[in-house]
């Protein structure tokens, strides 16, 4: 007989568990509405700039097609107007993934209050929540301006990919997706992993242990940022369940190292072990 071996989850059990945080995360609305709203606030002024932005890329869209092919200039119909047409439509894409990559950074330096308070309220649940936050706000504006720098790096990426006739479009809407996914999970789940002490790259390597989940909780959020109006009701949601994610992460991660400012390492259970909780000059309260 062979040894049983224990039941590992698959990749698309893991995605389907990740994307159930942003769902529990939504369920605030009915239990915590008047949080929500304050957290729907910030969203909605943010998503009318985007709005108008994107109006204007649109506008435009054929001024900028044009600027792209100059060498198509003198080629006959159909072939320059296909071109252009192509053109076009990966400048959208392009246009729409910069957006939807920025959009939860620049929200959360907007609200990041009321996004704050979200999160503690989630942590106050969950018991043992960190005394305070360790975000600092030039800490913060750096780390939305590292991740907003690689998304509009990658978003260049997929420009050229959505020049490609044929697949290029589609390929560039599914790596936007998956990309951009990656990018939500990691801005979201800023407040816990900072208010423990942990830097970006910390963070980083610990989404990237558990990718699937990861990734199903930031390309739900994604897709879902994409319908006209969702992120205002989505955003709030979003914080909520990030928070969630982010302890479920923890949890998973016994050993982990301490974070650079000697906060203490979380235990198994997600959270510290209730004698110790990190300071946010670097030292600790015993209690």
């Amino acid at each position: 007989m062979h040894a049983s071996t224990p039941d590992r989850p698959t990749a698309t059990r893991e995605f389907l568990a990740g994307a159930g945080f942003l769902g529990r995360g939504l369920r605030m609305w009915g239990t915590s509405p008047r949080l929500m709203l304050l957290g729907a606030l910030p969203a909605f002024i943010v998503g009318i700039v985007y709005l108008a932005g994107i109006i204007l890329l649109l506008i435009n869209l054929e001024t900028l097609a044009a600027w792209l092919t100059p060498f198509a200039t003198d080629w006959a119909e159909p072939w320059r107007t296909g071109l252009r047409a192509v053109a076009g439509v990966a400048v959208a894409i392009a246009g729409i993934l910069v957006l939807a990559y920025t959009f939860v950074a620049v929200t959360l330096l907007v609200g990041d209050p009321f996004y704050e308070r979200i999160w503690r309220a989630v942590e106050a649940r969950l018991g043992d929540a960190p005394v305070e936050t360790q975000r600092g706000i030039l800490r913060s504006v750096a780390d939305a301006l590292r991740l907003v720098g690689v998304a509009v790096l990658v978003a260049l990426v997929l420009l050229l990919c959505g020049l490609i006739p044929g697949l290029g479009q589609l390929i560039a809407l599914i790596l936007g997706a998956l990309f951009g996914g990656w990018i939500l999970a990691l801005e979201l789940t800023g407040f816990a992993f900072d208010a423990r002490g942990f830097t970006l790259t910390q963070r980083r390597r610990m989404l990237r242990a558990r990718r699937p989940r990861s990734l199903g909780f930031g390309v739900l959020t994604y897709v879902l940022f994409l319908i006209p109006g969702a992120a205002v009701i989505v955003m709030p949601a979003a914080v909520a369940g990030a928070a969630l994610l982010s302890r479920d992460l923890i949890a998973a991660m016994p050993g982990l190292p301490r974070a650079v400012d000697d906060a203490p390492a979380p235990s198994r259970d997600g959270a510290n072990d209730g004698r110790t909780r990190a300071q946010p000059d670097g030292g600790s309260e015993h209690e």
